[in-house]
């Protein structure tokens, strides 16, 4: 009885850590949520007053910026292509021990962030290259093995983000705020374009096959011209401080948020009321494209703040889309039934509340109020998520994938 009983917690253990480092979702699905909730926790804190920042390390503003963007939206981008990778190239991808080893790298990275010293900043700046770097090399050799051409956009993708995530914390403490600060919005400018992509692919795809309706077509030159205007948008964006341009970036920009809204018209929204998982997906993208146009019109009027047509975007549209994706993948790549719990409903419209607070309601109420009633409705919402799903991410895959 004894040598039957002894190896049972071995057993378990060892089914925890393969199911948590299956593949790549699982684990940064989970530590990047949970690490929105501990920044967003010290943000509020600063902003409070009860802490304050170390003097050598990164600036406030580009701190939170960093965590949001960099901590929490990379881990779930990253976590998210190098899973869908071993299904577009049928190469099996990261997982097990070399999953877990970038994991702790990941891991290393924050607490060197949340130090928050010039030393620990540059040994983040260290680890965010070779972090970057590893996750870019894991999925390049799996496209460029199989020759997936579709996907080959997603390398310089990657890579652009990467070298803005180094380059934002260099100019941080090298006593370069604006530049620092100018880099983090430029970096919520790429994620749109990752989101355009990613959500282009999936948003019709998941809404046909959950929603039954016909197939959903868009023209291509519709497609097409929507990523050369995007890139040509975030270019000028970038360049802007530094070089004289003929037009302005906002008008741009608002050429690109009426072509997503065109897009988004296509996609059979009104079918998809009565699916949480669909409906989610189509406001974060309805949202993101809100938030681009309100940030081109920003240039033209003082009415529109910057910043909060920004955070309509990084909440509204980055938060609820990474919110909804992580709910629908967490259960379809388990093996699970792709129906939610109720609660997650409430999660999703939390973090549609965090965007309209603050990007909305910093019209009416005190900055201070805005920001915090839409960082704990961020918290609300992550935290359901967190408890919904940490026992889906860390067992065992119930059954083999539908697709």
């Amino acid at each position: 009885m004894l040598n039957i009983s002894e190896p049972a917690p071995v057993r378990q253990a060892n089914s925890f850590f393969n199911s948590t480092f299956e593949l790549a979702f699982r684990p940064y699905f989970l530590l990047a949520s949970a690490s929105s909730v501990i920044a967003l926790s010290l943000w509020l804190l600063v902003l409070s007053g009860y802490v304050s920042f170390s003097t050598t390390g990164l600036s406030a503003v580009n701190w939170h910026i960093h965590e949001m963007l960099f901590g929490y939206g990379a881990a779930i981008a990253v976590g998210f292509i190098l899973t869908a990778v071993q299904t577009w190239t049928g190469q099996a991808s990261i997982s097990g021990k070399p999953l877990a080893a970038l994991v702790l790298i990941w891991c290393l990275i924050r607490l060197a962030i949340w130090l928050n010293t010039s030393t620990t900043v540059q040994v983040a700046i260290g680890l965010q290259s070779l972090w970057w770097l590893s996750a870019i090399i894991c999925y390049g050799r799996l496209v460029f093995i199989s020759k997936n051409k579709r996907n080959y956009l997603f390398v310089p993708l990657l890579t652009l983000l990467g070298l803005a995530n180094v380059a934002m914390l260099w100019a941080d403490i090298s006593d370069n705020t604006d530049i620092a600060l100018h880099i983090g919005r430029s970096a919520v400018l790429l994620f749109t374009i990752l989101m355009s992509i990613v959500g282009g692919r999936v948003i019709p795809f998941f809404t046909v096959r959950g929603a039954n309706t016909a197939p959903i077509t868009t023209k291509p030159v519709l497609e097409w011209g929507l990523l050369f205007s995007s890139i040509i948008a975030v270019t000028s964006f970038i360049s802007s401080p530094f070089i004289q341009l003929p037009y302005t970036p906002g008008t741009l920009m608002i050429l690109v948020a009426s072509l997503h809204l065109i897009r988004l018209s296509f996609w059979r929204t009104t079918a998809t009321f009565a699916v949480s998982l669909l409906w989610s997906l189509h406001i974060a993208y309805l949202l993101m494209a809100i938030g681009l146009l309100l940030l081109g019109v920003s240039y033209f009027t003082t009415a529109i703040s910057f910043s909060a047509a920004l955070h309509l975007i990084t909440i509204g549209g980055l938060g609820l889309m990474t919110l909804a994706m992580m709910s629908r993948v967490s259960l379809g790549h388990t093996g699970r039934a792709l129906d939610t719990r109720k609660i997650v409903n409430w999660a999703f419209i939390s973090m549609i509340a965090a965007a309209i607070s603050r990007a909305v309601l910093i019209y009416w109420l005190s900055p201070v109020t805005a920001w915090t009633l839409s960082a704990l409705l961020w918290l609300i919402a992550t935290l359901i998520f967190l408890i919904v799903y940490w026992p889906i991410l860390t067992s065992p895959r119930q059954q083999k994938l539908p697709y």
